[in-house]
């Protein structure tokens, strides 16, 4: 009994610290992140530096060394095996992300705080020597913080970092620590004024069979479109990688490609994460193939070697394939940009439970039962595809059955 009480008290206080540590860096790159995307809307000129912006982040991953960056993957790595990440690749995610925004690369910002938080967490677990069981947990401490911080949905933050590591298994030992983190991440950020991402539904139908039903259908298509990106995605960072095998190269050419794509299609709608367009999806219409623009234009960044993150991008692909498709089978198109936006993020991430409690954060209850249906359909039906190919499937999405497979 005494070891579990000072075992509770270790954590409690380790994840407060974390949380404010990590919470003012979560709103510094908040802020900066804001900053690039303002200056990018009022200063249009600055999209002609994307060629110069590729090539300024591929130099700073070289000269620091970390040119095999593996993005979230790392972290996902270092909480399984308790390798170490190191601290450099907070700031050169920090200032990579803030550079892609600034010239107008599709990218988000919170895979970028999944880094970031758990670099921090890794190095202040090494320097306060913790034995490597309990590394694992302040890895996700320090992920959790961050995701809170950024979006502010704390259980889903907390939830997420203890899900997506190994599906089929979570680490339960981590949850305290992860909910104190993520709470006071949440904290530090209000104090700042950064404001929680939530969106009203105007319109949730009745529980009636014909639109569980048609949620169904939804979810089902929305496992398909994850399934199409992550192979995009994929591809296209293998294409990179073949055909541009120059890191330099890969990053200016890349900057070249993102923008003679963004003046061919004539807007800026597909340009950082997106959140925007989420809204506005929500309230009305959108380009029905807004979707998969988006889809391109976000593989073809990341890719490149511009940094940032995929969730939000995520959002903004689900969201309006689910304004699009439910105009076609009569779904109101604002209650279907949400079941896009839940469904299409856990196909992706493979993550059901986070996804669910992500729902009740970001819209808020009364469609709580068409979102649960939602996940588990696409859930199921996405398979074994995912965003992070270090990501273990630990038992079979269909049978109770051991597979430890890796996501593809």
């Amino acid at each position: 009994m005494v070891e579990d009480i000072l075992a509770f008290l270790k954590w409690i206080i380790l994840g407060v610290f974390l949380g404010v540590i990590i919470g003012f860096v979560g709103v510094l790159f908040h802020f900066c992140i804001d900053f690039a995307t303002n200056f990018r809307i009022n200063n249009t000129w600055i999209y002609f530096f994307l060629p110069v912006g590729g090539l300024i982040i591929a130099w700073l991953y070289k000269t620091f060394g970390n040119e095999n960056d593996m993005g979230t993957n790392f972290a996902m790595v270092a909480i399984r095996t308790g390798d170490c990440m190191h601290l450099v690749t907070a700031p050169l995610v920090f200032i990579g992300s803030v550079i892609t925004h600034l010239v107008g690369g599709s990218s988000g910002r919170e895979g970028a705080a999944l880094q970031i938080g758990g670099s921090i967490g890794n190095k202040i677990g090494r320097t306060i020597r913790l034995d490597e069981k309990d590394m694992h947990t302040i890895t996700m401490c320090g992920m959790s913080a961050a995701f809170s911080a950024l979006f502010g949905t704390p259980i889903t933050a907390t939830v997420f970092s203890m899900e997506f590591i190994s599906i089929g298994i979570m680490h339960y030992s981590a949850f305290v620590p992860c909910v104190a983190a993520a709470v006071t991440g949440k904290l530090v950020a209000g104090y700042f004024c950064v404001e929680p991402e939530n969106i009203l539904l105007s319109s949730v139908p009745e529980i009636k069979p014909e639109f569980l039903i048609k949620t169904t259908i939804l979810a089902a298509l929305c496992a398909f479109i994850s399934i199409l990106f992550c192979i995009i995605m994929h591809n296209v960072s293998k294409g990179y990688k073949k055909y541009i095998p120059n890191l330099y190269l890969r990053g200016t050419i890349g900057g070249f490609i993102i923008l003679a794509a963004t003046l061919l299609i004539g807007n800026y709608d597909y340009s950082g994460g997106g959140m925007n367009i989420v809204e506005r999806a929500v309230e009305g219409d959108v380009f029905i193939f807004a979707f998969f623009i988006k889809m391109v234009l976000t593989a073809l960044t990341i890719g490149a070697g511009f940094k940032g993150g995929e969730i939000v991008p995520t959002f903004f692909i689900g969201a309006t394939f689910g304004n699009a498709v439910s105009r076609i089978i009569g779904l109101e198109p604002g209650f279907g940009a949400g079941i896009g936006t839940i469904a299409v993020f856990c196909g992706v991430t493979n993550c059901p439970i986070s996804s669910i409690i992500l729902s009740l954060e970001l819209f808020g209850s009364e469609g709580f039962l068409f979102f649960a249906v939602a996940c588990a359909v696409s859930y199921m039906l996405s398979g074994y595809t995912g965003l992070y190919s270090e990501q273990k499937i630990i038992y079979s999405k269909t049978k109770t059955e051991f597979i430890d497979k890796k996501a593809c």
